[in-house]
């Protein structure tokens, strides 16, 4: 029976098929720990009234967001359609719509799992800290899942309908995830970080109360904003790096390796599928007891994970690829393949460790930011800075060594290989990621609820834990980026007959700039567009302050929803002119000064992106680990003056971290994939 299914199916669709399965199965963890979820005890009436507005404020908010871009991706979606072709079309179509589900459940799961957290804290540490990670597992689960199913999905139909070209078309399915990446990057990093920095500016400032006290008419906003900025946003952002890192290894293939290359067009689609049940068997090892090191045990799961992804990578190579492959007219061992899927998981590891270094308040970076925070704002926010440029250098040389290292080995497409290596742990990382929003919101709910001393110890000791994870995977982010950028632009030169973009020619100069002006003015606006929202909410805490006197004597409740009101529609006004940027300048340069000015562009944008991302990413954390750091005692503690500087370097770090530094990894993708996409126009 073995035998004759296997003669009627090829190796590749064996491949196809096995990616369809582990997608599904990835899909179906997701949901069913969803289910296990909400079957938790929800607390007290006045803990469900509390997660049920951040329920409804963040569900309101991409609501709302979902229905602007279904707006301009229909727009764009038809242009697709019209000037290229109805495959990329269609492709553009899943990945949008992949994208925007994954996004709208991991939000759904992560405002049922907060309240359901803070309960759990009743148990302690450890039974809430298991909770709050498989609620981010859904997440996490989900990103592969979907973004696996998309790409294996899609192509496995290019294939059926023999359409001619399909791997042109799978573009659609990148720019589609791109898409969805930045809009919901960028308006939900608005959001957040506008609510905020406008709750901290008042409450902590000026009022002189806690974080997430109740009489803070911002409080609200500032935990739904945790769930569509860190939560909907960075699945958004992942599942685009992970779906494009796939496609544009996929097109690398079929454009380097002579021959009978469908072994090695698939070859992506079976370490992603590999990795999905690595990944399942990193989660479940993921247990902490009564009084153990939570971050260690987050660690564990990691390594048994990439352990054994390793041993799994190994004979799937030799078996799919043989002993040799023909790699841009060069003899190849495609054991030189595995090593590079080795490097890709060495650099995600070591990238982890680096970020950690310099955002967790356990090492000197941030000890020395909280020192800089004793003499004033000034020196706190010239300490800040100073870190965020500095630690540009271990990410861009880690990366540079793992680039060198994997083209040694088998050219440009080692280095795409070593991108899907890394990216294919996505799961578990998301899943760390997606744990900080729901301890965030359940030392909120903990908070709001007035709930015992002990739970609140509790949960601020997982909070804090968050707070590193969510730096460590923005570390991850980086990382992913800056190669899926790289493996993007030699899908372009090399599409385009291997376009050399000489500097002694004047438009691939003029195309450098305009590239490297990319990251700086979104990062720019992205930043303008949270001062704005924080003003706005500024405003309006101080306003109910004003107007509604028994708001500080808890004799009177503030208005919630205004808030939510306002930064929801500041966010969406804001989000629309950046997010456009990276789709309209390739577009203009390319059809104006031609595709060797493009090429430039691409270049000029990762370069400057890339060290844009890692000081903003970093240098956020870093700027608000150090007032943590402050506030468990150390400089005088809270209320002190270093306490009162640091929350200004905070109020600084937050967009930098969370709405422009993040979205600035999508951009720099972005623009390549849009490049590729107009190139048989140029």
């Amino acid at each position: 029976m073995i035998n004759s299914f296997s003669s009627i199916l090829s190796l590749p669709q064996w491949c196809i098929i096995f990616a369809l399965v582990t997608a599904v199965a990835a899909i179906l963890y997701g949901l069913l720990v969803l289910q296990w979820v909400k079957k938790q005890p929800t607390g007290n009436p006045q803990m469900q009234a509390i997660a049920f507005a951040i329920q409804e404020g963040a569900e309101a908010y991409l609501s709302r967001q979902y229905q602007i871009i279904a707006g301009v991706g229909t727009a764009l979606l038809l242009l697709i359609g019209f000037l290229l072709n109805w495959e990329t079309a269609g492709g553009f179509a899943v990945g949008a719509l992949c994208s925007a589900f994954t996004g709208f459940v991991g939000m759904h799961s992560s405002v049922r799992a907060n309240v359901r957290t803070a309960e759990a804290a009743h148990g302690g540490a450890h039974i809430a800290f298991l909770l709050a990670f498989r609620g981010g597992s859904i997440t996490g689960m989900l990103v592969v899942g979907l973004g696996l199913l998309a790409v294996s999905g899609y192509y496995s139909i290019l294939l059926w309908l023999d359409v001619p070209e399909p791997l042109h078309a799978m573009l659609g399915v990148a720019f589609g995830a791109s898409l969805i990446a930045i809009f919901a990057r960028l308006g939900g990093g608005i959001f957040t970080k506008g609510a905020d920095v406008g709750a901290d500016i008042v409450g902590k400032v000026e009022a002189g109360i806690p974080e997430d006290d109740p009489r803070n008419p911002a409080v609200i906003a500032d935990n739904v904003g945790d769930n569509v900025g860190d939560c909907a946003g960075m699945a958004a952002d992942l599942f685009e790096s992970y779906a494009v890192s796939l496609i544009a290894t996929m097109l690398l293939a079929s454009l380097l390796i002579s021959g009978d290359n469908q072994n090695s067009l698939v070859y992506p689609l079976a370490l992603g599928g590999i990795s999905i049940l690595t990944t399942m068997i990193g989660i479940f090892f993921i247990k902490v007891g009564e009084n153990g090191n939570i971050m260690l045990t987050l660690y564990k799961g990691v390594l048994i994970a990439t352990m054994l992804a390793i041993m799994l990578f190994y004979p799937t190579t030799l078996w799919l690829l043989g002993d040799t492959l023909i790699i841009n007219d060069i003899p190849t061992p495609s054991v030189n393949l595995f090593y590079s899927t080795v490097i890709g998981l060495v650099l995600m590891v070591t990238l982890m460790f680096v970020t950690e270094y310099y955002t967790s308040s356990a090492y000197a970076p941030v000890q020395g930011i909280a020192k800089a925070s004793a003499t004033g704002d000034g020196t706190n926010v010239i300490a800040g800075l100073s870190l965020s440029m500095k630690a540009t250098a271990a990410p861009v040389i880690l990366i540079c060594v793992a680039m060198w290292a994997s083209y040694q080995l088998a050219g440009l497409f080692g280095i795409a290989i070593a991108a899907t290596g890394m990216l294919s742990l996505t799961g578990i990382i998301v899943a760390m990621d997606a744990y900080g929003p729901i301890t965030d919101n359940a030392g909120g709910i903990a908070e709001m609820a007035d709930m015992p001393e002990h739970i609140r110890k509790t949960t601020d000791r997982l909070d804090a834990l968050g707070n590193t994870t969510k730096a460590v995977t923005k570390g991850f982010a980086m990382g992913s980026a800056g190669l899926a950028a790289l493996v993007l632009f030699s899908n372009y030169t090399s599409k385009l007959g291997d376009l050399v973009c000489d500097l002694s020619d004047i438009h691939v100069i003029i195309g450098l700039l305009l590239g490297a002006l990319i990251p700086y003015l979104f990062g720019a606006l992205a930043m303008e567009a949270v001062g704005v929202a924080a003003g706005d909410i500024v405003n309006e805490v101080r306003r109910q302050f004003k107007e509604i006197p028994g708001i500080m004597d808890y004799s009177a409740k503030p208005d919630y929803s205004k808030a939510v009101d306002i930064l929801t529609l500041s966010a969406i006004k804001k989000m629309l002119v950046p997010s456009l940027l990276p789709v309209s300048i390739p577009v203009i340069v390319g059809f104006s000064l031609g595709k060797t000015a493009l090429g430039g562009v691409l270049i000029g944008a990762i370069i400057s992106g890339l060290f844009l991302a890692i000081s903003m990413s970093i240098g956020g954390g870093a700027w608000d680990n150090a007032k943590k750091y402050i506030e468990e005692g150390h400089y005088g503690g809270k209320g002190s003056l270093a306490h009162k500087a640091a929350i200004t370097g905070d109020t600084v770090g937050d967009p930098y971290k969370d709405t422009a530094g993040p979205a600035i990894n999508i951009i720099i993708k972005m623009v390549n994939t849009v490049a590729l996409l107009i190139a048989p126009l140029l």
